[in-house]
């Protein structure tokens, strides 16, 4: 019998597509390859359009209008650690993005030990990223060094979520990333949970688990409650220390 034409001209175009396929796929997989290979500072880094940002937060979970102040202690072993959180209404540009200003201050007994300028915007879904921080840590009241500091865009960082706006319970995110040295994770663990402080009961409060593969040991839980738009508490899962917010202002 002969061979049908129509038949064959199919067959070869499936082939034909087969192959073409074969080929993007060889291609993909050596891209990834090549890119898993090189310094961290070469990779392709995610795009960012800063038209999707503003330097207005307003998440529920997390609200920081120009003025507002927390202030949160904890009692730890070797004293009295007090954090104040202060919004002054400043900006900084980051990759083309204008971000607000988040000041954070750790005093240790009354003595100023780190002093921070996180950079934060929040996207058009409400997600609030973080951009990088400049850290000032010191030590006998004297400036000690800026470890811990790194800025998007610069030297292979990347901005991470700092906090979600529709947050799941198993939703896991990267909420910075500059390599081998901050590294921070976060999983939500519940948008529904009680927290009792010293100063209050909040209801329907958002849970993380935060943690660091730079850090194995260490973990600890952070709680988000729409009632202050902010977060009322820490728990250091090794040590229990409990951060908690004693004071808001505006």
């Amino acid at each position: 019998m002969g061979s049908n034409p129509t038949l064959s001209a199919f067959m070869r175009n499936k082939n034909l597509i087969v192959g073409i396929v074969i080929i993007f796929i060889s291609i993909a997989v050596v891209y990834y390859f090549l890119q898993s290979e090189k310094p961290a500072s070469q990779r392709s880094s995610p795009q960012f359009n800063p038209s999707d940002f503003s330097a207005t937060i307003t998440n529920k979970y997390f609200a920081l209008p120009v003025g507002r102040k927390f202030v949160y202690e904890a009692e730890k072993d070797d004293g009295i650690e007090r954090v104040e959180i202060e919004i002054p209404g400043e900006t900084k540009e980051i990759m083309g993005i204008k971000t607000l200003v988040y000041v954070d201050k750790v005093y240790q007994d009354g003595e100023l030990v780190e002093y921070t300028r996180d950079y934060l915007a929040q996207d058009k879904e409400d997600n609030v990223w973080y951009f990088g921080e400049d850290v000032d840590n010191y030590e006998d009241g004297k400036l000690k060094n800026h470890a811990g500091a790194w800025i998007a865009g610069i030297d292979g960082a990347e901005p991470g979520i700092w906090l979600k706006a529709n947050a799941k319970p198993g939703d896991s995110y990267r909420q910075e990333y500059y390599p081998d040295r901050a590294e921070d994770m976060a999983d939500v663990v519940s948008v529904a949970e009680t927290v009792v402080t010293k100063k209050a009961t909040y209801q329907n409060c958002l849970q993380t688990l935060d943690y660091s593969p730079l850090e194995p040991g260490a973990k600890e839980h952070k709680y988000y409650c729409p009632e202050v738009a902010g977060l009322v508490l820490e728990v250091d899962l090794t040590s229990g220390e409990r951060l908690e917010l004693i004071e808001i202002v505006n």
